[in-house]
């Protein structure tokens, strides 16, 4: 929860990188479409040496097409909306929004082959994601009365992580022998207690 964006694609790549040591995995990044994501993600792949494939959320795309009052036809093409506007008679403040999608449409491009992505069965969509995140860190951290400090918040999230994909068990089984040894083994020569 502290860590910088840079700091966060650099893990992932470090947990990438640990469940795929031989990069013969497709790799393939979901964002929301920020620019600085894709930058730093570029960035991290090309200095890890790895081929990502990035893809622009489908439903951060869709956000901003039912922003322009268009209606989705077989593709996405910054050349139908100016048609749109064109023949709506779009001038001006009026098509603020057909212009704010034809520019992050363009600006995109490379990131919206969601026939390609669905042709080889890469996800094209963050719901799933999202929905586990609103579940382990808003419905915990966003309620009413609670006050959390970030180091506090983050043990509450890292718990309710372990809860929740089932390894709580193996978890707390691992924490008391790490907590045995610290606290006591360390504290013996050959694990025996010295007499006075």
């Amino acid at each position: 929860m502290t860590d910088t964006a840079a700091q966060v694609v650099a893990a992932v790549f470090d947990q990438a990188e640990h469940r795929d040591t031989g990069h013969r995995r497709c790799w393939d990044v979901l964002v929301d479409g920020a620019r600085h994501q894709i930058d730093l993600l570029k960035a991290e792949a090309l200095q890890r040496s790895v081929d990502v494939h990035i893809i622009v959320d489908l439903i951060h795309v869709l956000e901003y097409l039912w922003r322009a009052a268009w209606c989705l036809h077989d593709s996405i093409s910054t050349a139908a909306l100016e048609k749109a506007a064109h023949a709506a008679g779009q001038r001006g403040t009026q098509r603020k929004s057909i212009d704010e999608a034809m520019n992050y449409l363009s600006g995109k491009a490379e990131h919206l082959r969601y026939d390609t992505a669905l042709e080889r069965g890469w996800p094209i969509s963050t719901g799933i994601i999202e929905g586990a995140c609103r579940h382990l860190v808003k419905d915990r951290l966003d309620i009413t009365g609670a006050r959390w400090g970030l180091s506090g918040a983050e043990t509450v999230l890292k718990l309710r992580a372990v809860r929740a994909n089932g390894d709580f068990v193996a978890s707390w089984a691992w924490h008391q022998q790490q907590e045995s040894i610290h606290n006591h083994q360390t504290r013996y020569r050959d694990q025996a207690i010295t007499t006075a």
